[in-house]
């Protein structure tokens, strides 16, 4: 192992050790997709340094599927912590499903568009030609989740397309029974799909285009919470400390994601 992957790994090691439980846990952790990549590249890091074992849910951040996170744990389903789009935030604490006292926001994101292989990448760069490419696509798709409940409520509004695009749209249930709007576009679902970039990205038979235009951009961050009926709150606040940590700026970088742990 070369010398700095080494110390970069025994720095993870010490942050977690120190900021961990003694005592290796179970710890459940429910997780939306667009930080799912993230996860599953640190959380067998976290693992090995704590000894803690994770015990991973997927479901969206928002929306009408059961297996969306509020919904799950409104139907009781036990969890010690959850990572899921900000836009979800104000549901779960209100009703006192997690701690808002101890959120941990953990990477800035942004939502673009991606087109099915060998189609051409439509202008997208402002407004006028996001609205464009909206009215001449033959199909659009979007997720069921955080930045799709914006467009379909918010977004398509704001341009003036919300009818023309309701005739010709297809709403993407995610994982874990479903699938990303890039892998439903890349299936020939739909000529053009809207997702946040993280998973947007290395999808075989979808070509990323970028992002929508900054002033038709919400502003989105994926954030971790400890739920109210936690049991193991220590080692769950460790992993959330861990995922936020500078260390792992990089790994969230290349998963299509803004680090803020240097802010």
């Amino acid at each position: 192992m070369p010398l700095r992957f080494a110390l970069r790994f025994f720095a993870l090691l010490a942050f977690v050790v120190a900021g961990g439980s003694a005592k290796a846990a179970d710890v459940h952790v429910f997780i939306s997709a667009g930080f799912f990549h993230v996860y599953s590249e640190l959380g067998p890091q976290f693992e090995k340094a704590t000894g803690h074992h994770l015990i991973t849910t997927r479901g969206p951040s928002v929306g009408d599927s059961p297996e969306a996170i509020p919904a799950r744990l409104t139907r009781g389903e036990a969890s010690d912590v959850i990572i899921m789009d900000g836009s979800g935030v104000d549901f779960v604490v209100s009703n006192k499903l997690a701690r808002g006292d101890n959120k941990i926001v953990l990477a800035e994101s942004a939502f673009g568009m991606v087109v099915r292989s060998g189609l051409p990448k439509p202008d997208i760069s402002t407004i006028d030609a996001l609205r464009k490419t909206l009215l001449e696509a033959k199909s659009v798709a979007y997720s069921d989740s955080g930045s799709g409940t914006y467009l379909a409520n918010v977004g398509f509004k704001k341009l003036g397309v919300a009818d023309e695009v309701a005739a010709k749209s297809h709403k993407v249930r995610g994982p874990p029974s479903g699938q990303s709007v890039a892998s439903f576009v890349s299936k020939g679902g739909a000529d053009i799909g809207f997702q946040q970039v993280s998973e947007l990205i290395n999808t075989p038979g979808a070509d990323f285009v970028g992002t929508v235009p900054s002033d038709f951009q919400p502003p989105a961050y994926f954030v971790g919470l400890v739920t109210t009926n936690s049991k193991q709150p220590e080692a769950a606040t460790g992993l959330l400390k861990f995922l936020s940590s500078p260390q792992a700026a990089e790994v969230i970088t290349k998963a299509g994601l803004k680090p803020l742990a240097a802010k």
